[in-house]
């Protein structure tokens, strides 16, 4: 209703917004295209799309919360455009935030061991990897984050390695077209992260964070979103050479219309917070499309 303040969210719901929903698209859409890649070859194993997609989301969860905990303690957050965060708005302790993003990540680690014994011990190193990048990626000594890291972080183990290592566990082999189609998902993941950082540009710069978004500057940062949107896009057609019905992904064209076309109107601050959720739902439909078309053609 107009002229009500919105509620603080309390209990459940107040942890729930500090993990970040809008997000968590981000770990399902690589499992989902990943084991689309997979259809049609010899041997799948389907059990393990449900292990893939617990570490996948659980990873995602455990670096927002390890994100909050950090960033909070840093004092980062201390002025915030977007959504809520739990340190620095005072409604959690540092201790809890950081002992959830501990439980995030062990459960990723459960259910990566429970395929490291189905599929062979490399899974132990990059799942290792997978969860030190998702701590050091605002905390410790020198986070990677502050330095304009976070959308090479992103690209690799939410588009390339989420996306091949999901076809990876269920056919126990890499294929050319899984580490294109994690290409293609790691474009449009990495634009999220882009429009979050752009609209932070103003505190990050003052709390001496250097996202890429930072040192870009605004207008390039635009330009860079738009880039990598226009990437994913021609990367997936590519793999329409494989699989032509990949050329379903063209359904998602409409809806990146429309994140584009208020970044080029100028749209800035909170209205940011409404680009972010267009980019939300263009990771949804461009993931759910291209994943359809590649199970299609398998």
């Amino acid at each position: 209703m107009k002229g009500v303040a919105p509620t603080t969210p309390s209990g459940f719901r107040l942890w729930l917004a500090g993990a970040r929903p809008r997000t968590l698209w981000s770990a399902v859409v690589p499992v989902a295209v990943g084991a689309a890649c997979a259809v049609g070859e010899d041997v799948v194993a389907w059990w393990r799309v449900v292990a893939a997609l617990v570490v996948s989301l659980a990873l995602q969860v455990g670096t927002n919360y390890a994100n909050d905990y950090s960033d909070g303690v840093r004092g980062t957050d201390k002025v915030r455009v977007g959504p809520i965060r739990l340190v620095a708005s005072g409604l959690v302790s540092p201790r809890a935030v950081k002992r959830a993003a501990f439980a995030a990540f062990g459960v990723a680690a459960v259910a990566g061991l429970v395929l490291t014994v189905a599929v062979g011990p490399v899974l132990l190193v990059v799942g290792a990897a997978a969860i030190a990048a998702g701590w050091f990626y605002t905390g410790g000594p020198k986070p990677y984050g502050y330095y304009g890291f976070g959308e090479v972080f992103v690209f690799v183990f939410f588009g390339l390695v989420a996306t091949a290592g999901t076809t990876y566990v269920l056919i126990e082999r890499l294929t050319g077209l899984a580490v294109a189609a994690g290409a293609a998902v790691g474009c449009v993941t990495c634009a999220l992260l882009v429009i979050n950082n752009l609209r932070d540009i103003p505190t990050d710069r003052e709390a001496g964070k250097r996202t890429l978004a930072v040192r870009l500057g605004d207008r390039t940062t635009r330009w860079f979103y738009a880039g990598l949107v226009l990437a994913a896009f021609v990367i997936a057609l590519l793999t329409a050479k494989v699989r032509w019905e990949a050329v379903l992904v063209l359904v998602a064209v409409p809806v990146a219309v429309v994140p584009i076309a208020r970044l080029r109107a100028g749209a800035a601050g909170r209205e940011l917070i409404a680009v972010l959720g267009a980019t939300a739902r263009l990771q949804l439909v461009f993931g759910a499309a291209y994943a359809l078309g590649l199970a299609l053609g398998g």
